[in-house]
């Protein structure tokens, strides 16, 4: 199926297909479109690029505003700035030198919990703070690392296990944002690999909606998996952090979707905008890695969705999940028409195993929305 937008607007029919511009006079003119892209990434992209993503560039410790209502809020900060503290020297506390690739034997084995794991509801800040850790880590960028657990399968896959490792290895501190156990196969390989870099002396820190005993569950037969599962949680101590969806506090409600036409003139109006149909869209993610993701949004600067519909089915769903986050990350504003964002997953959805998942990519979706209303009002006298 060929995705391309096709919209008769007062100014006359526009496509974003590659070939438009053979066709039409001002197609010149016309948006990106995302179902437009392919993007290749190469594998040392995928390391050089994990990273704090943009919307984090700034964050630190002194930047988080706990709740005064949330002490655990305030005593994580403390417990951070002190994990970040312990992590100086050339390499993580009780272990090794660094080693080039992970070669030589540890003369020490780290025992006892090697991270902390930030467990917390949606919009709590766990990301800024573990964006701060990573900031306040003293050690050169090449020598931490920051992704989505997504991320980090995905280099898995990328670079192979074994590469992984040794890449890895001589890291201070790993960091991984969004830590969920899909199914058995990553359970195992997150298990070995955490393991590895642990007894090599890389510091860990991860945030989740699911305590580390409980990864996994509701999605497979955990209790299969008992043993890597819990020997996940053995590398972390967890840090609760209570509060409610930041994102949500004092602000307005989301906008109401837009219609067809306000979402297409926005889209001709603002410069570097993409432009694609909901349903086009999901289809082109199926043909697209979840790791590159991040590069189909390279340079766009807003989203512009038309028809906007609730997904068919789970796997399509966890596509948009990613895109989501993505789209988070990099403070890309969406502006759509059709269906609101908080009708995009069904009611079983919502009650699945996954269905943290999707809270987060409301979530997301909806501050990113409230992001767009100006292209549509402009902005405020």
């Amino acid at each position: 199926m060929t995705c391309s937008v096709a919209r008769r607007i007062e100014w006359g029919t526009v496509s974003s297909t590659s070939t438009a511009s053979a066709i039409d006079p001002i197609a010149e003119a016309a948006p990106l479109s995302l179902c437009a892209r392919e993007p290749h990434v190469p594998a040392d992209r995928l390391v050089a690029e994990m990273v704090p993503p943009p919307r984090f560039d700034s964050v630190r410790f002194a930047t988080y505003i706990p709740d005064p209502n949330q002490p655990s809020q305030t005593e994580a900060v403390g417990i951070l700035e002190g994990f970040a503290a312990g992590l100086g020297g050339a390499h993580a506390v009780g272990a090794p030198k660094r080693r080039l690739f992970g070669r030589g034997k540890a003369q020490k084995t780290p025992t006892g919990p090697r991270g902390v794991y930030l467990d917390g509801g949606y919009g709590v800040g766990k990301t800024h703070l573990l964006a701060s850790l990573w900031h306040a880590t003293p050690a050169e960028p090449s020598l931490k690392a920051f992704g989505t657990f997504v991320e980090l399968t995905n280099l898995v896959g990328a670079l192979g296990f074994q590469k992984t490792v040794e890449t890895l290895s001589g890291h201070r501190l790993l960091c991984i944002d969004e830590f969920e156990l899909d199914d058995p196969g990553d359970t195992v390989l997150v298990s070995s690999l955490l393991g590895r870099l642990v007894d090599a002396g890389v510091a860990l820190a991860a945030t989740s909606n699911t305590l580390p005993g409980k990864l996994g569950e509701g999605r497979f037969a955990a209790a299969d998996f008992l043993r890597e599962i819990q020997g996940l949680s053995a590398r972390f101590r967890p840090l609760r952090i209570d509060g409610e969806d930041y994102r949500h506090r004092g602000l307005p409600e989301a906008p109401a979707p837009f219609s067809e036409e306000q979402v297409t003139k926005a889209a001709y109006a603002t410069d570097g905008a993409s432009l694609d149909d909901f349903p086009h869209l999901l289809g082109h993610l199926a043909r697209v890695h979840p790791s590159r993701y991040g590069a189909l949004t390279d340079g766009i600067a807003a989203v512009c969705l038309t028809d906007v519909q609730p997904v068919p089915d789970q796997s399509t769903a966890l596509r948009l999940v990613v895109l989501a986050d993505r789209l988070y990350d990099r403070e890309v504003p969406v502006l759509a028409s059709g269906m609101p964002f908080d009708r995009l997953f069904s009611e079983e959805m919502l009650n699945g195993g996954y269905r943290k998942k999707y809270f987060r990519a409301i979530s997301r979706l909806t501050a990113l929305a409230r992001d767009a209303k100006g292209l549509v009002e402009g902005p405020k006298a």
